[in-house]
């Protein structure tokens, strides 16, 4: 397997960012693809993403095979809100690992969470992703949609090796249509994936992300 860079790597915050001032544009709009309820918030920012990255995903889906769809679970996530999902996950890291550093912890958080001042959801830049059926049925994809590493025995990252075959076939899909149109997934998530953001940039070998965190409206 790959080396996998997590978010923590010192190497991905010092990418350099030159913001496009590309605006937020809601996925919902339109109607391209289902959008799931389940990250729904009051103001709705989980259905925003950077314009360059829905029109990504648009051509995304024209790739599948007939009868599979994207299934749009979370994309824009205020700084704020990742700030609280990363030090409630580190939190719950340094209950069950009480001997471990502050760096221990933050690089074992970013497996999951990506550190606020990195995070591609917070740029609008990430999407989190899943493919269903014509009956709106989820495709056994190994584990749940935002399943951690430790719940998961690691099935969540995109390469695991302890998922089924169909499972595997299916994560296959979904990385052959998010790569193809220019999109990079973050290994240890395999619903994850992103464009214009800091990680993309390492990915794709840009020298710089188009895409800074950022407050909706």
């Amino acid at each position: 397997m790959t080396e996998i860079v997590l978010m923590s790597d010192p190497k991905i915050a010092a990418i350099p960012v030159v913001d496009c001032g590309e605006r937020l544009v809601d996925v919902r709009l339109n109607e391209p693809f289902p959008v799931d309820a389940r990250r729904n918030d009051d103001s709705g920012a989980f259905a925003h993403l950077r314009e360059g990255v829905l029109t990504r995903l648009l051509d995304a889906r024209n790739l599948l095979p007939d009868g599979i769809r994207l299934l749009f679970v979370e994309g824009y996530r205020p700084p704020a809100l990742q700030r609280s999902y990363f030090e409630g996950y580190a939190n719950e890291l340094r209950i069950n690992n009480p001997d471990w550093t502050p760096e221990q912890l933050r690089t074992a958080a970013s497996r999951y969470v990506s550190p606020p001042d990195i995070a591609p959801h917070s740029a609008g830049a990430a999407v989190d992703l899943t493919l269903i059926a014509a009956d709106g049925e989820e495709l056994d994809m190994g584990t749940r949609v935002n399943a951690n590493p430790e719940e998961s025995d690691g099935a969540c990252y995109t390469a695991a090796p302890n998922i089924s075959p169909e499972a595997r076939a299916n994560r296959q899909l979904l990385v052959d249509a998010l790569t193809s149109v220019g999109l990079v997934n973050y290994p240890t998530e395999w619903w994850h994936w992103s464009y214009g953001d800091r990680y993309w940039a390492l990915a794709a070998g840009a020298d710089h992300a188009v895409y800074g965190p950022r407050e909706l409206g």
